[in-house]
């Protein structure tokens, strides 16, 4: 069996896209799966280009039991956030705001797509995570 896991896209116009994500693991985990695919989002319809780039302005999350990181996507993959913790946590929810700065911005690292992958660690049977994700879409 493998973990349960879903995404939604709330949101996807020009400017931003907001994404939900969960997961209700049965002990398996996830290793750098893409979760977020820039180039799947809504093209800009001024002039149809391509979404390259994303940048992260808010972060809702309830995790339990296990760490959560989500990854900028490159040849290396580059820790753009950790949530959570560990099994002696329990569960651990919260918001986080960076648009005070402008973003949590990617690393740009060699190989980077501009995706979003993420990674579990720690996780048992019946861990899970909600994420809800506020992006802001760069061309």
């Amino acid at each position: 069996m493998a973990d349960a896991v879903t995404s939604q896209t709330i949101v996807d116009t020009d400017k931003r896209a907001i994404i939900k994500l969960t997961n209700l693991s049965d002990g398996n985990g996830e290793a750098s799966v893409k979760k977020v695919d820039v180039s799947a989002l809504t093209a800009r319809s001024l002039d149809s280009a391509t979404c390259s780039r994303v940048t992260i302005d808010q972060i809702w999350y309830d995790v339990g039991g296990m760490r959560v990181d989500l990854e900028w996507a490159a040849t290396t993959n580059v820790k753009a956030l950790m949530l959570g913790g560990s099994a002696a946590a329990g569960n651990v929810q919260g918001h986080l705001d960076f648009r005070s700065f402008g973003g949590v911005k990617n690393t740009e690292a060699s190989g980077v797509d501009g995706d979003i992958d993420l990674t579990t660690s720690g996780h048992t049977n019946l861990d899970h995570y909600t994420i809800v994700l506020e992006l802001r879409k760069s061309y």
